[in-house]
Formats: structure tokens, sequence, C-alpha cells
């Protein structure tokens, strides 16, 4: 017997067995009531991934070359495989805290040397959050707002980091998130936030987000008994699907298709293979990373072309740089060199590093992979930097200038 017969077989025994109508359990037909909800939210969400088809993947987000809209429906994918993971099975009353990008997940500026975990919560919960910091060599936890019923956070309400989590000697620390004062190391919830974001950062010779062995010690749990969870009706689905079609429009065409002139943080730079002074994000950005300093630049290459940057790393707790597509996914770490953090970089005599991006391996120390894509991002990270970070200096040059004999 298949899997379909089975099925097939439940059904028709549940019918025999004279089961009350569905409709009782407030699921089933298109009709209407209550039993019409997930199939209405269903129907939403397919026109929604239609839109996004037809306008966020047109001229309107200046996306018209093939290859563009290619990436540009894996991106899509992506964000649909987290938001089915992760949105659409959201329980406020009891949250866990789930992996949100990896080497098959990719968005929002992933990292190839961090983890990261989310868990969506209620302001007027405590919850307790044990962890270990598992080797990293920064840990922290990000208080979001906005992110209520599947929303992209909107801004940060609290950062918390290893230097705030009272970390014993085995690694280990524990946290309160709640509105109220409680005893241990509590934090408070503001009324806006609806979610936690938590980011490890190793520096390690492979990235730490493509080690499946990689195991971070995490959870959260109310203080408060809540009791078992509902079993699924037809509102309940309905909610997590309208939860996936907030959080898919919300990363997508609820995003303005460009920056207004002076709404670009002075970090990005506009001019292809040139970047601007590092600075913090601030905020108001989103699920920003309060902690770090950034720098980022489009490159554009020739096949025949390499972009050489050269700087040196501030003293700081963690820095690294890697290349993004437009839509701000990691390329291919997993088989190629994308990312370089302090430990992966060879320095010169002076301690400085000098840096090559190009299609093809030059042979040299520090090569950036570009998997032949003819533009793309290359992005910086200093996090917690003590020091002023030296402008990064590049220059465009024919790729047998760089080749090593």
């Amino acid at each position: 017997m298949t899997r379909r017969d089975l099925q097939t077989t439940l059904g028709v025994a549940s019918v025999a067995a004279g089961l009350p109508d569905e409709t009782a359990f407030g699921g089933g037909g298109s009709g209407p009531g209550p039993s019409g909800e997930s199939r209405k939210a269903y129907q939403d969400l397919l026109a929604v991934l239609h839109e996004l088809d037809s306008r966020f993947l047109s001229p309107e987000w200046k996306v018209d070359r093939p290859a563009d809209i290619v990436l540009g429906h894996r991106y899509l994918m992506h964000l649909l495989s987290y938001a089915l993971d992760v949105v659409f099975e959201a329980d406020l009353e009891r949250p866990g805290f789930r992996r949100i990008v990896g080497p098959q997940r990719k968005f929002m500026g992933d990292n190839p040397d961090a983890i990261y975990y989310f868990a969506y919560i209620r302001p007027d919960r405590s919850y307790r959050v044990r962890g270990n910091t598992a080797g990293a060599v920064y840990t922290s936890f990000t208080l979001e707002q906005g992110t209520r019923d599947g929303h992209w956070p909107k801004g940060v309400a609290l950062s918390i980091n290893v230097d705030d989590l009272k970390v014993a000697p085995d690694g280990s620390y524990e946290l309160i998130l709640g509105p109220g004062k409680r005893p241990g190391n509590w934090y408070k919830i503001d009324p806006e936030v609806g979610s936690v974001t938590t980011r490890h950062y190793f520096e390690q010779e492979r990235p730490a987000a493509g080690d499946r062995t990689k195991v971070i010690p995490l959870s959260i749990e109310p203080l408060d008994p809540v009791g078992p969870r509902p079993a699924p009706d037809d509102a309940s689905v309905a909610a997590g699907l309208r939860r996936v079609i907030n959080f898919m429009r919300s990363t997508t065409i609820d995003m303005p298709p460009f920056l207004q002139p002076g709404q670009v943080p002075t970090w990005v730079s506009t001019v292809p293979n040139q970047f601007n002074p590092a600075a913090k994000p601030g905020s108001s950005i989103g699920a920003s990373f309060q902690d770090a300093a950034y720098a980022m630049a489009p490159y554009a290459l020739k096949p025949d072309e390499a972009l050489v940057i050269e700087g040196r790393f501030p003293k700081c707790r963690f820095a690294n740089v890697n290349l993004w597509t437009r839509f701000q996914q990691t390329f291919d770490y997993t088989t190629r060199t994308v990312s370089l953090n302090r430990r992966q970089t060879k320095l010169e005599p002076d301690g400085s590093f000098r840096m090559v991006v190009a299609h093809a391996d030059p042979g040299v120390s520090n090569w950036l992979d570009t998997e032949g894509q003819p533009g793309g991002i290359v992005f910086w990270r200093f996090v917690l930097p003590e020091d002023p970070i030296a402008p990064l200096r590049t220059e465009v040059v024919p790729l047998s200038k760089v080749r090593k004999p």
C-alpha cells in the first residue's frame, strides 16, 4: 500500500465510521462561514506569490536581466522556505528558537561565519532563555519591534551581547526576558517587541554556517504555565497562512524599491568597486546589528578583471568580508571561498591585508571567488570595533597583473 492509498483509505474509513462533519472542527469546504478561512487565505497566498513574480522581479525593482530574474526566483523560494518553516507554525505561547539561514536558505544578508536563531515572543509574557557560547567569539540577543503577525522587523528595542550575559566558565548563561522585573539576569521587553534574534559568530578555518555538526545549546521557555498546544483548526491554519503572506510582502514589495537621496546609509556605496567609510547602522534599520560597523559596495568585473582590496583589520571581536548576490544572498560557501574572516586571511608582513575578488583563481592568497557572477555585493562586518577602521582601498586591474606565475 502506498502513502496515497493509505490517505484515501483513512478518508473512506472516517466516513464509514460516521465521524461528524468536518465543519464541526472548523475545517473543510469553501462555503461561507468559518469553514472557508484557510482556503481563502491559501488562495490569497497564491495571489501574492504571483504578484511577487510580476512586480518584485520586474523593472519596477530594476530586475530585468534574465540572470537576475533567475536569482530572484531562488531568493523568493528561500524566503518561502523560512516562512513555512518558522512563520507559519509560530506559537507565541510556546516559543522555540529556529535556525534562520544556512547553506540552502539565505536571505537578508546571511553570513558564512555566523549561526542565527529566531523566536516569536509576546511582550506581555516572561521567558527564561538558557544557552552556551559553544566556542563563538561573539553572542548576542536582539529584541525586535514590528514583527507581530509575521512582518519583518521594523526596529530594534534592545541588544544584549556576550558582555552582558554573565557567562559561566563552561560557556553557559541564562537570562530572563519579560515586561516586569524578575529574579535573575532580567531584561525588560518593550510593548512593541514581537521577536528575538540570536547571533553566534565564529572565526574558524571552515564557515560555521556550513558545519552541520555545529551545535549551539539554546532554549526559551515561558515562566508561567500555558498548557498544551491546541489542535490546528480552520482559524489557526488561516492565521498561519496570513503570517506567511505578511512575511513575504514585508521582505519584498512592501519595502521601497529604492532608497531616496539622503536615505542611503553612509556605509553603503553606490559606486561599483569603491567603499565608503565603515559605520554602524543605527537602530531604525529593520533587524540591524547594533554592535557591528558595516561597509558595503557593489562590484562589477569583466571576465579578465580583478578587484584588489587593501586594508587593515581593527582591534575588534570579529571581522569578515563576504560576497552577496544583488538579493543579499551569499555565494556558495560550502564549495568555494566566497568569504574570509581574520583567521582565514593571510596578512602582509606589516599586518595589513590584500584581497582579490576575481572570476578565476589568480593563484594568490585571499582570493574571493565570484562564481563567475559579473556583478554582486562585497560586504564587510567589524563587530565591537575598538579602533578606527582604516579606509578600504580598491583598484580594478587586469587579472594577469595579480595572477601568480
